[in-house]
């Protein structure tokens, strides 16, 4: 059982222009803050423009990009990401699938960064799953532009992560207090040129594992589920990142904020997706807050925010479903499964 909202069967994704976020305008921050809240609340995604980020560090990124990407695979899977210690480095075409093994893998590939650690760091020597250091391809200037963009989109991140606090009446501290050195992951995916392609999965239906993404994509293929299950066209706007709440958002909120389940049809065109996913560090214990544990609706079970990201990913990752099914890797006690959050899982339920 869940708390509530007013997700219904809404048509189209907010516009939310964030700029007054950065200002001392406090009217106008509050109605930035009020129209978020009510995006959180009403639909799970919504549109941000104003965000103050150089679009030519998004420029720069994206050439480095499909400069790596058009490469031989033989070259591309030198950065294996099955051979990384923390999660980083190449996904071949059919490494991933969020929805049954029986179905058809995801049709794309990626390459998986993060917060990027030194060597030495500490929680990467204990053999944290997703903390430690980044792996770069041998290609001139890709770590230094996918970096420029990673840290100015994650200062957005923790500039929306304060205004969620604010929306939903808590400290505007409450959140940003657990931010302070987070396995928030940067995916730079490409879906191929498919000219004969009839409304085949690219990416099946999931909710995204942290507090809420950050996307830029730069072609159609984003469709996200309403109250009535229905699925809406989120279409890239140009110049506007694509915010959609995840997992520990609806956790925290006891489900007043909802993980809104989203996929991706491939198209003919091809595609290149940025989904920064931001999370909070990697101990933190999310319970609902008390203001949405409310009588005759019982608090859902706490999770561990990194615990819950590493289970989920094991369980997407054919190199790590590997490991699990072999007895090298375990779950952490108490993860969920696949699809356990969202609206979909909601309609399964109802």
């Amino acid at each position: 059982m869940t708390t509530q909202t007013g997700l219904g069967a809404f048509t189209s994704i907010p516009v939310i222009d964030i700029a007054a976020l950065w200002t001392d305008d406090g009217e106008s921050r509050k109605r930035v803050v009020d129209e978020i809240g009510d995006a959180a609340r009403n639909v799970g995604f919504f549109y941000v423009t104003g965000s103050g980020v150089d679009e030519e560090l998004f420029e720069s990124m994206l050439k480095q990009v499909k400069a790596f990407f058009a490469k031989p695979v033989e070259e591309k899977m030198r950065y294996y990401i099955g051979n990384s210690t923390c999660h980083r480095g190449y996904v071949p075409v059919g490494e991933e699938g969020l929805d049954k093994p029986d179905k058809k893998p995801d049709l794309k590939e990626a390459f998986d960064t993060a917060l990027d650690l030194p060597a030495d760091d500490p929680d990467h020597l204990a053999g944290n799953p997703m903390l430690g250091p980044n792996v770069w391809p041998d290609q001139d200037g890709f770590a230094e532009a996918v970096t420029a963009y990673y840290q100015a989109v994650l200062a957005v991140g923790q500039k929306l992560l304060w205004a969620f606090a604010v929306a939903l009446g808590e400290d505007p501290d409450v959140f940003t207090r657990h931010a302070t050195k987070t396995p928030s992951q940067l995916r730079l995916m490409h879906y191929q040129y498919d000219p004969d392609a009839h409304d085949v999965q690219g990416i099946g239906s999931h909710t995204d594992f942290e507090c809420f993404t950050l996307l830029r994509p730069t072609a159609p293929g984003l469709e996200v589920m309403n109250g009535a299950g229905e699925w809406i066209d989120a279409p890239p706007i140009p110049g506007a990142f694509v915010i959609n709440v995840g997992d520990m958002l609806e956790l925290w909120t006891n489900g007043e904020f909802v993980a809104t389940s989203h996929r991706v049809r491939k198209v003919s065109e091809e595609r290149y997706s940025f989904p920064l996913f931001f999370n909070v560090d990697y101990d933190t214990r999310v319970a609902p807050l008390p203001q949405f544990v409310r009588d005759g609706e019982p608090a859902r079970t706490p999770l561990v925010a990194g615990e819950h990201l590493f289970a989920q990913t094991a369980q997407a990752f054919t190199y790590l479903r590997k490991r699990l099914a072999s007895g090298e890797l375990t779950l952490p006690e108490g993860s969920v499964g696949l699809g356990t959050f969202g609206q979909e899982a909601r309609q399964k339920t109802a």
